[in-house]
């Protein structure tokens, strides 16, 4: 029904908090609700397009003629991480969450990783990652020793000064990192976080590189490639999926970044889907909890909005989503349990329909594969709600 679907990953914009949120320590998370209350946002276009309609939420008002088909969507797989979230929208739900560290990883990891990569390791305990390279950036410069945490996701990273450990080789510490931390200690994700700088001025560079767990098969961009649908990815959507099912994918260094390939993508005449993730949101704001940063970030994607619907095409459909919560407001600078946004618009949708609140985030996975006349296990489509 539509010739192109343009489906972006707002990350970690939640809309509030889900029933279950309490045994994950997220009550009370709220992130785009929260930021509203704390610090106000100026979104004219995502109120004209529903953003208020979600919920109620002081600030924000709901829009008398919403200008798209809105929802909220349930996480139905346990977790609140990237690859949890990610992996329902296509079809893939898990029966238990991945692993989590906060301890540091055991010997029977690390001692491997010492001697598979020829060099001792230091940190390994949970962190943020801008402050461990404070903490430990002017020891690993002496040492030579790559910097091993985790967080309250489900990763492991390893951080490296580039004029200490290449690229070439933080990134095959990755790999083998990735082959070891198999069965019960099988991660979402293990990370390279490559930085530059001197002791107190140290910065991330934008080399960061993510391993995922390959997906199982039968997901929405296997069925995809199948059906001889094409696929474009923006952002890490090529490294969460491994690649699978994608052709041409474009990697971003931030959100004016993705936003500038997403429009480039838009403006092309193509057919098929053009998946792209936006990260800043999560990675600079939410878990850094920086209200102000994560508001600001927000309004420069709405006021992109309107020239990337003028570049929509005749039979193009939108879609806006999360993956999970990272409320910027609560003591916690994890991810939050929270239901997601779902906001459909383009040329030939039908504007003012009320989606409801979805069972599963494969409800977005489903509808676009009913569109490209494929299916999915999991998920129910909305694809005749929106015609």
């Amino acid at each position: 029904m539509f010739g192109r679907v343009i489906w972006i990953v707002l990350d970690s914009v939640g809309v509030g908090e889900m029933p279950d949120a309490a045994a994950y320590g997220d009550v009370g998370s709220d992130t785009l609700g929260n930021i509203v209350r704390q610090r106000g946002l100026t979104v004219p276009n995502l109120l004209r397009l529903g953003l208020g309609n979600l919920k109620p939420m002081p600030g924000l008002p709901a829009a008398a003629t919403p200008q798209s088909a809105y929802g909220r969507c349930t996480l139905a797989s346990p977790g609140k991480d990237t690859t949890t979230g990610h992996w329902e929208m296509v079809g893939i739900h898990l029966e238990r969450p991945f692993p989590l560290f906060p301890n540091g990883f055991p010997p029977a990891v690390m001692d491997e990783f010492e001697s598979r990569v020829g060099r001792s390791a230091i940190g390994n305990k949970a962190a943020s990652g801008t402050e461990i390279i404070k903490e430990l950036g002017a020891e690993h410069m002496e040492t030579g020793s790559p910097i091993v945490y985790t967080s309250a996701d489900s990763v492991f990273q390893i951080a490296a000064h580039e004029d200490v450990i290449p690229l070439w080789e933080l990134y095959r510490m990755c790999e083998i990192a990735r082959e070891i931390l198999r069965g019960p200690y099988e991660v979402g994700r293990v990370i390279a976080r490559p930085f530059e700088g001197e002791p107190g001025a140290f910065r991330r560079t934008t080399n960061r590189h993510d391993y995922a767990v390959p997906p199982p098969s039968g997901m929405l961009l296997d069925r995809l490639e199948e059906a001889g649908v094409e696929v474009q990815s923006v952002g890490k959507i090529f490294d969460v999926f491994l690649g699978r099912g994608i052709g041409d994918h474009a990697s971003t260094k931030s959100n004016a970044d993705g936003m500038a390939k997403t429009l480039s993508a838009t403006l092309e005449p193509s057919t098929g889907l053009i998946f792209v993730n936006l990260v800043d949101f999560d990675q600079l704001y939410g878990h850094r909890n920086d209200v102000e940063g994560y508001a600001r970030a927000l309004e420069e994607f709405d006021r992109w909005l309107p020239e990337f619907e003028a570049a929509l095409q005749p039979g193009d459909l939108a879609i806006l989503t999360a993956d999970h919560g990272c409320d910027p407001t609560t003591p916690s600078t994890d991810h939050s349990r929270e239901y997601t946004p779902l906001i459909c618009f383009g040329p030939k949708v039908r504007a003012g329909v009320d989606l409801g609140l979805r069972a599963t985030l494969s409800d977005i996975g489903k509808t676009v594969a009913e569109n490209f006349g494929t299916t999915i296990e999991k998920g129910s489509s909305f694809l005749q709600d929106l015609i």
